[in-house]
């Protein structure tokens, strides 16, 4: 009787050993499935952060080429900034979004390559914008050179020159500065004589410092068609052995020549007459002059347009 229970007891501890060794077999079975799921899935994730990076980062290298490329075509870069700061923030971002989505992420980097079209369209436009205004400048500066060399209507014809340098003075600075050159009055054949104090002149360049009482100016204004009939004030700037201006009082005043202040003599006003005119100014000081070589500079409208020296003994 003791057997048979024993027996039993026996039967039933081999059916439960039975039993728990299929249930850890069952659990052991899902959890390696579960395992290699969730291998599968880390995977997946990695694989595609590492398509988002490697998309994002060509996105940049483009914006940096778009960016330098307007740069130098002169056209505002502010908005391509902006967008590469917030690409900037977009890979930093990547880089910690424990909550990745790949549809976000596409969705965004189709919205920056949408972007870098229109972009591409901007820059067309540009480099046809540039190639217009370099032919535009070709054309003023083959009009200008045509112009200056053309005697017969020169004057009609600088003048419509001056009117079109007018209208793309913020395109060309240096062609505007030209024609003003052109424009410019001169003074040729310069000669100082020395007027004595009974009103007697000699000339020759060669003077005794006791005969001058006065100098006498004289040179020659030659027309120019595209200078204006008008009083044009003379600065005459006599200077001494050392360059220093002689004046009455050290210095009458500054004149600017060529976006600089310089120190003149004297001034005088002379209506231009734009016919070879021949033109005197008279200039006296009560002081001496010492011995030595002297040079006169005249200036006009901010240009130097002649000289010439004397000398006393």
């Amino acid at each position: 009787m003791e057997s048979n229970n024993n027996q039993g007891v026996f039967k039933i501890a081999i059916g439960v050993l039975i039993g728990v060794v299929a249930l850890l077999s069952y659990l052991f079975m899902g959890a390696r499935n579960e395992t290699f799921e969730l291998q599968q899935s880390i995977t997946s994730k990695v694989e595609q952060l590492s398509s988002t990076q490697i998309k994002l980062d060509s996105i940049s290298i483009v914006l940096n080429e778009k960016i330098a490329e307007i740069q130098k075509l002169g056209g505002n870069v502010t908005e391509l900034e902006n967008v590469k700061a917030q690409l900037e923030s977009d890979k930093k971002k990547l880089k910690s979004d424990f909550n990745f989505s790949v549809q976000k992420y596409d969705a965004k980097i189709k919205e920056y390559e949408n972007f870098l079209v229109v972009k591409d369209e901007d820059i067309r436009k540009l480099q046809e914008e540039n190639g217009t205004l370099l032919a535009r400048t070709k054309t003023l500066e083959e009009e200008k050179q045509q112009v200056l060399t053309e005697n017969t209507g020169l004057k009609t014809e600088k003048a419509n020159l001056v009117q079109t340098v007018s209208e793309y003075t913020s395109q060309n600075d240096d062609l505007k500065r030209k024609v003003t050159l052109a424009s410019a009055m001169k003074a040729i054949n310069v000669q100082v004589a020395a007027l004595a104090s009974n009103g007697k002149v000699r000339e020759g360049g060669l003077y005794k410092a006791s005969k001058i009482n006065k100098l006498k100016i004289s040179f020659i204004m030659p027309s120019n068609p595209v200078a204006e009939k008008n009083n044009k004030e003379i600065f005459v700037r006599i200077l001494d052995q050392n360059g220093a201006v002689v004046s009455e009082d050290g210095s009458a005043g500054t004149v600017s020549n060529d976006g600089k202040e310089i120190g003149y003599s004297f001034k005088q006003s002379v209506p231009f007459e734009n016919n070879d005119q021949k033109v005197d100014i008279i200039y006296g000081k009560s002081a001496p002059y010492q011995s030595g070589k002297y040079s006169i500079e005249l200036y006009s409208e901010g240009f130097k347009i002649g000289n010439g020296s004397f000398q006393v003994k």
